[in-house]
């Protein structure tokens, strides 16, 4: 992962967090600079990872957002199917016709929900999980919009 920059992030364990769904593993609380987490030690390097791309995501400026929803686009348009974990996969699944066009709340939580789970894949050292659905040309084009955008330099979060 690469270095992070920005004031601290309380990591906390919580058990029994939900959302208004469900269930949930962990939550990032922006504004409180806090990420609550109630995951397995096998999940941990993933979900801290994807709760701290949060962070990332806010702080990486309009231009560097609209050019990811650029690669995530480009998938819809070619009918990709899978993402890189459940997060994303469930917001994918939700999106209607439109909602890209139009920039709706819906399009946008998809988008930082799938770059979350994609700085997830990259940085939390694993190679397969079970939420990794995404093929082989999609995983490819952000890896190379991450090395692009983020490569070595620090994250400001």
């Amino acid at each position: 992962m690469p270095d992070l920059r920005g004031a601290a992030v309380r990591v906390e364990s919580a058990a029994g967090l939900r959302d208004r769904r469900g269930p949930v593993h962990a939550g990032a609380f922006l504004r409180e600079r806090r990420i609550a987490l109630d995951c397995t030690r096998a999940e941990f390097p993933r979900i801290l990872v994807h709760e701290v791309a949060h962070f990332a995501w806010l702080r990486l400026g309009n231009a560097a957002r609209r050019s990811y929803e650029n690669v995530v686009s480009a998938e819809l348009r070619r009918g990709t199917r899978g993402e890189l974990g459940w997060s994303a996969e469930w917001r994918k699944i939700a999106l209607a016709e439109g909602d890209e066009v139009r920039r709706t709340r819906r399009w946008r939580e998809y988008c930082c929900e799938s770059f979350c789970d994609t700085a997830a894949w990259m940085y939390s050292g694993l190679r397969q999980h079970e939420e990794f659905t995404l093929g082989t040309r999609g995983r490819r084009a952000r890896r190379e919009w991450f090395e692009r955008n983020v490569g070595e330099r620090a994250l400001s979060i």
